[in-house]
């Protein structure tokens, strides 16, 4: 994608937010990320901390190995992703990652980037389109991402 195509965040990236401390579990590699609903958008997507903590969370072993020595940040976008598939749940069988919900849809993420300083934003329930300022807030701290 060339640089002008950066200038147009509705033509090629999303936002998506994501409780913590599931928003850090991606960052370490937790895929796929689960939702109730069916995503139609592929492409990138702004991997954005909601502003609340699922508590419960935390006792999980598998998500407090993920997140060891990982600062939890809430309010923020904290990393991008290119969002590659989104399909309802297929069983144990087809979908063997522990992360993996059943009866749900799996957002199936690639090319994880996390951000080194978070940049505070505000988030939606659904895919969200970040203003222009957000995307060059990003793309500066990852001079080498290529969307």
């Amino acid at each position: 994608m060339n640089q002008a195509a950066y200038t147009d965040p509705d033509s090629w990236i999303r936002g998506i937010t994501v409780r913590q401390p599931w928003a850090s579990c991606i960052l370490a590699g937790k895929n796929p990320e689960n939702r109730p609903a069916n995503w139609p958008w592929r492409g990138w997507v702004l991997l954005h901390a909601g502003k609340q903590l699922d508590r419960p969370a935390l006792r999980d072993p598998l998500v407090a190995t993920a997140i060891r020595s990982r600062e939890l940040h809430l309010g923020a976008v904290i990393g991008i992703a290119r969002l590659t598939d989104c399909h309802p749940d297929r069983g144990p069988e087809h979908c063997t990652s522990p992360w993996a919900q059943r009866d749900v849809h799996h957002l199936v993420l690639a090319d994880v980037h996390e951000l080194p300083l978070p940049v505070p934003a505000t988030g939606a329930l659904s895919a969200w389109k970040p203003t222009q300022d957000l995307v060059d807030q990003v793309l500066q701290q990852l001079p080498d991402l290529r969307p």
